[in-house]
């Protein structure tokens, strides 16, 4: 469906999509999930728990070596100790990485010593690397296990170690702008990537939305055209979510230096070919 923009919409859906951060998971299809991107893209390497850490390192040495600009995911439940973080920045800034991204990571127990973002954080600052950007998480529609004070508290914590943040996945573009105000509301200043997902077909989407704990926005998908109009939705995008609508609700905040909004990152879930395919017909208009 042809849809018309506003002029200054249409500038902020632009400078939105322009450069984005490609996020990819570091399995067997990651050679070929690169080849789908242009040239020097900047792309965030997951931490995987089948794979742990050594994959996303084997990953953004081999994608920096192919010159594109590499933001590796150091999970810090993966981190045995101050020994392995120490290995793990060598071999990424030998390798020329200056981009870093610090999540806590999924396991419910640490394989060592560092039990939060800001336990590595505050040990990665004693230590002897050279990265121009650290990444924190932001969580527009809160965690599953933890409350927005102790969010706030954490962030608060991180802040100081961080150059920038990146959101959770999210669809509802209102929960991300009322969410950034917040953040600037509390003194956080940190530029901000946006967390939105790639082109996918929407069974696919909503259980990885499940597993990710973003349940608020699955009910925003449905909730936004009622679920009869989510049905119709489906069947007539041969069941293919794209991230117009989201895109376009965040466009006109795109360059207000109030919300500071760096660009997005996209969740490709292994799936650039789609994204993209989708990104430039958008860029085309």
């Amino acid at each position: 469906m042809s849809v018309t923009r506003q002029s200054g919409e249409t500038d902020g859906v632009a400078q939105l999509l322009d450069d984005p951060r490609f996020e990819l998971m570091p399995f067997d299809s990651f050679a070929d999930e690169m080849d789908e991107l242009p040239t020097g893209a900047t792309i965030a390497i997951t931490t995987s728990p089948q794979l742990g850490l050594d994959a996303t390192v084997e990953w953004a040495e081999t994608a920096a070596a192919r010159g594109f600009d590499v933001s590796p995911h150091i999970a810090a439940r993966y981190v045995r100790d101050v020994d392995h973080l120490d290995e793990i920045t060598r071999r990424l800034t030998d390798a020329g990485v200056t981009d870093i991204f610090v999540p806590g990571g999924d396991r419910e127990e640490p394989i060592g010593e560092f039990d939060s973002a800001y336990a590595l954080l505050d040990a990665l600052d004693g230590l002897d690397h050279e990265f121009e950007e650290i990444g924190i998480t932001g969580y527009p529609e809160g965690h599953e296990f933890l409350d927005d004070d102790t969010l706030a508290d954490a962030m608060a914590k991180k802040a100081p170690y961080a150059t920038y943040i990146v959101t959770q996945l999210c669809y509802d573009p209102e929960a991300v702008v009322e969410w950034v105000e917040g953040v600037r509301d509390r003194g956080v200043e940190l530029p901000i990537e946006v967390g939105i997902p790639g082109v996918m077909k929407y069974d696919k989407l909503l259980s990885i939305s499940r597993k990710v704990g973003v349940g608020d926005s699955v009910n925003f998908l449905k909730k936004t055209t009622g679920i009869t109009g989510f049905i119709r939705e489906l069947v007539g995008s041969r069941g293919r979510y794209t991230p117009d609508d989201l895109v376009e609700g965040l466009a006109p905040y795109a360059d207000d230096p109030d919300y500071d909004i760096q660009g997005l990152h996209v969740y490709t879930f292994n799936r650039t070919e789609d994204t993209e395919s989708w990104r430039y017909g958008v860029l085309d208009e």
